[in-house]
């Protein structure tokens, strides 16, 4: 009923338990972007399909993958390889699907946010949705950030609210931190790039929603101490033990990072004009 589709380059340490976790699904693709681990090997031992494509963009990856992976059902499930289903998982997805009338075109799907054996249910604000199951031909993705969202889509979405886990800090704090560096980057120029009606930030819609709360309140000087001070306290993170309080600093570090790079890029207006009196000249 469902074909499911990974992202991965040098997966090896997370891919395993990935594709444990799907058994139930008959149709999985690896769609690798040039590792030089096992992860091929890996990908072949569980019967999945592999192609290979250079990767530009989360979002650019993903129409890449809808346009080339040979898949052999009408709905499509995104997953990557530090994330991981779970029978609850699997069942609410089968029956979302098989229930869902034509004019739905896909799901918003929710994580649980895994650090070791604790569930940051509080400390990551749970639910936080992504677009990640789709009736094939009906949905593509844009980039926004670091990340994507969904593009144009031919119908309704709606929401499959049993969570799949998400075990981002497996590779550890020094991995999940050079990654991070990057992104920063990427997020301040999304952050500068879009103008973004700000009433979004009113929005049920949390991929309407979240891009407007990052860029109208993202740039403010005291910004990463309220995205601490929210998901440690008001939202209850100093529930979850020693675990939330690591995580709520990390996150405070990454806020800051993103302000520092968008502090080091040159103002939008100062830009406009240096390219008007060119013009001029």
């Amino acid at each position: 009923m469902v074909s499911v589709i990974i992202l991965a380059k040098n997966e090896e340490r997370d891919l395993p338990a990935c594709l444990e976790s799907l058994r139930w699904c008959d149709d999985i693709h690896i769609l690798d972007s040039g590792s030089t681990d096992r992860t091929p090997e890996i990908a072949k031992a569980h019967g999945a399909s592999i192609l290979s494509n250079h990767f530009q963009s989360f979002g650019t990856q993903r129409n890449w993958a809808i346009d080339n992976c040979p898949v052999q059902h009408g709905w499509i499930l995104f997953l990557d390889a530090d994330e991981r289903s779970t029978p609850e998982f699997q069942a609410a997805l089968l029956e979302a699907i098989s229930q869902a009338d034509e004019d739905c075109a896909g799901f918003y799907c929710c994580w649980k946010m895994m650090l070791r054996s604790t569930w940051l249910k509080r400390a990551d604000n749970f639910p936080k949705w992504q677009f990640r199951l789709f009736r094939k031909g009906r949905a593509r993705f844009i980039d926004v950030g670091h990340g994507q969202k969904e593009g144009a889509t031919q119908g309704r979405i709606d929401y499959l609210r049993e969570p799949y886990l998400h075990y981002a800090f497996s590779g550890g704090w020094q991995q999940w931190e050079t990654r991070h560096r990057s992104y920063a980057k990427e997020e301040a120029c999304e952050r500068r790039r879009k103008l973004i009606n700000p009433f979004q930030i009113f929005s049920p819609h949390a991929s309407r929603r979240n891009p407007a709360i990052k860029q109208w309140l993202g740039n403010l000087p005291g910004w990463p101490w309220v995205r601490f001070f929210y998901s440690y306290f008001l939202k209850g993170g100093w529930l979850e033990g020693p675990h939330a309080l690591e995580y709520c600093k990390k996150i405070k570090w990454y806020e800051n990072l993103i302000q520092e790079e968008m502090r080091s890029m040159p103002k939008p207006q100062a830009t406009h004009q240096k390219n008007s009196k060119s013009n001029q000249q």
